[in-house]
């Protein structure tokens, strides 16, 4: 079940997380059909880095959808790159079938002659979101939000394409890290020439990002939307909890191999040995500046039951506190929080 976030717009009832929104291609080339019927109006090709086993499951999704499939790996082990072609209807749902497979990128899409042009959809002249995501839950909550997500450590290329694939005139971007700042700062000087106007809020964890997508309001203008979402991501403290990979000595202390690292703002504040008595430590630690609202979102290597043991002590040592806790399936974090 998706909840929304208090008071800032939630979803009433239970649904499930949308899709991601995938990185579509620049509007359509023409070119004549060779193959296939006549029933298709676009064809669809990408690349896709993806598992043998996830490229079965989108074969049957997109010989569903359409005609003139043909999918081929290079043969590499346990990670293949697989040259994807389609004819459908649905280019949506065909790239999101590559989405749910693996990583599709080197997008294309062709529009064959004779079919009408499409609808600039509700997104023309309006305003849209592209945020940087690792991990699939992390990805569902913001397409569920309404954003185009696009996978972590993007080129400029790749991030100026998912801006110019919203159809938008203005667009924020979230990057989620502070490497890829860098890199969406360059994207926005790149998408001035296409006359869209790109905004950057600094984001350097997911859950800010969510913190920032909460407060949108297309009533607002522009500026003063990306000022508010800038407001509330710099409002949401966060926090990443690791594994030490090496001997290392930190603010906190020395650390060795094995054990657990709690970062808050990227410094670390915590070093333990039990994953859920550090992940409860550092929200204590958090929540005693102040909150009103946690989320957690559960790594993909994380144990069993992890949030709901943080939730559980957060019940018992901050009863007026709100916790929502989502799978993220981040690597490298079996836990991020943040505190609103």
């Amino acid at each position: 079940m998706l909840l929304g976030r208090p008071g800032r717009g939630a979803h009433g009832g239970e649904r499930r997380p949308a899709a991601p929104t995938p990185r579509t291609a620049r509007p359509a080339a023409t070119a004549a059909r060779e193959t296939g019927s006549e029933e298709y109006a676009y064809e669809v090709q990408f690349l896709l880095d993806a598992r043998a086993e996830a490229v079965a499951g989108m074969r049957r999704t997109l010989d569903a959808l359409g005609d003139s499939l043909v999918v081929v790996g290079d043969g590499r082990e346990p990670e293949s790159t697989w040259n994807v072609h389609v004819h459908v209807n649905d280019v949506g749902a065909a790239v999101e079938a590559g989405v749910a497979a693996g990583r599709p990128y080197r997008i294309s899409v062709t529009r064959f002659a004779g079919q009408p042009e499409p609808s600039p959809g509700p997104a023309a002249d309006g305003r849209a979101a592209v945020v940087v995501a690792t991990g699939i839950g992390i990805a569902e909550l913001f397409a569920a939000e309404g954003a185009t997500v696009v996978p972590g450590n993007p080129s400029t290329g790749e991030l100026l394409d998912a801006v110019r694939s919203t159809n938008a005139a203005r667009v924020v971007v979230l990057p989620n890290d502070p490497n890829t700042e860098a890199v969406a700062s360059a994207a926005a000087r790149e998408a001035h020439r296409y006359g869209i106007k790109v905004s950057v809020v600094p984001t350097r964890s997911p859950v800010q990002a969510l913190a920032a997508l909460a407060v949108r309001d297309g009533a607002r203008r522009f500026e003063d939307d990306v000022i508010a979402m800038a407001e509330a991501a710099g409002a949401c403290r966060y926090a990443e909890v690791c594994h030490a990979g090496r001997e290392a000595l930190t603010v906190a202390g020395p650390c060795h191999p094995g054990d657990v690292l709690a970062l808050v703002e990227g410094e670390v504040h915590l070093i333990g040995v039990d994953l859920t008595d550090t992940c409860a430590a550092v929200v204590d630690r958090m929540l005693g500046g102040g909150g009103e609202l946690v989320t957690l979102l559960a790594g993909v290597d994380a144990p069993a039951g992890l949030t709901d043991a943080v939730r559980a002590h957060v019940a018992r040592r901050w009863p007026f506190v709100e916790v929502q806790a989502y799978p993220g399936g981040q690597p490298f974090y079996p836990l991020l929080v943040g505190v609103e």
